[in-house]
């Protein structure tokens, strides 16, 4: 069967994206019967953001290094009833275990 590339509108932010030759000759190889309803980009987004989809930018809480006492940002709300690390001190103690 010969593919020709085709125009798709993606169902997340509505832009028009290419569904190429080569792609449908790989769905189809694959035996998969439905066209991508994603761009790229969005799919790519939606992968990142793992099983529930892609949720946005993480809100970053600032908070103070127990280590070395910087100030950094982590993406959780600090409870103040355990210590809080900053990205280098965090990696620094995984190493040393």
């Amino acid at each position: 069967m010969a593919f020709a590339d085709k125009t798709l509108v993606c169902r997340d932010c509505g832009q028009q994206f290419i569904f190429t030759a080569g792609e449908q000759e790989f769905y189809e190889s694959r035996g998969l019967l439905n066209e991508p309803g994603r761009c790229p980009d969005c799919r790519r987004d939606r992968r990142r953001g793992g099983r529930f989809g892609y949720q946005g930018p993480r809100e970053m809480h600032k908070a103070v290094c127990a280590a070395c006492g910087s100030e950094c940002e982590v993406p959780f709300q600090p409870r103040g009833d355990r210590p809080v690390y900053c990205s280098d001190c965090f990696g620094n103690l995984k190493d040393q275990r």
